[in-house]
């Protein structure tokens, strides 16, 4: 598993990341979330919803890793979306 996969990991056990698309639209909103991981195999309409509103917010997204990778990486079966809700988790991840 590479670098940005395991800090995911810890990312969410220091709270740092929302995780499910309600979770991170919301997070998208209230300009908490500063980075958008989103399977590269989400549905249609889920990317769609979720790139609108990053876009919309100029929240940057990452549809680098598929949902069994970013699943694996915190520990939670079936996560299609993760948002990243700290600036210096955001600058571990972007090194």
């Amino acid at each position: 598993m590479n670098k940005i996969l395991n800090n995911l990991g810890l990312c969410l056990k220091a709270g740092k990341l929302c995780h499910g698309a309600d979770s991170v639209i919301e997070g998208i909103r209230s300009g908490k979330v500063k980075l958008v991981f989103l399977a590269s195999d989400a549905a249609i309409n889920t990317k769609k919803k979720i790139t609108d509103k990053a876009k919309y917010y100029s929240v940057e997204v990452n549809e680098e890793y598929t949902s069994l990778e970013l699943s694996n990486a915190i520990g939670k079966s079936g996560r299609m979306v993760l948002g990243i809700t700290d600036e210096n988790f955001l600058k571990i991840l972007k090194k």
